[in-house]
């Protein structure tokens, strides 16, 4: 799955998550996430796949997931 980084970002802060927030914004990871490629590196900073996908899901991106 494809995301906006900063998109993500702004779900972490709504949720009140702002310390994966900020390791988000500072981890180097590309602008457009892709959730396979860079699984690695979200892992890294505490979204391993089923946390990012509950937070997904909580978060409600709307039409900015692309499959």
């Amino acid at each position: 799955m494809k995301l906006a980084r900063q998109e993500l970002v702004r779900v972490l802060r709504t949720e009140g998550d702002n310390d994966t927030a900020e390791k988000l914004e500072g981890s180097g990871l590309p602008e457009e996430l892709d959730t396979d490629r860079d699984a690695e590196g979200l892992a890294a900073i505490g979204l391993d796949r089923t946390t990012l996908m509950a937070k997904l899901a909580g978060g409600s991106l709307g039409t900015t997931l692309t499959p």
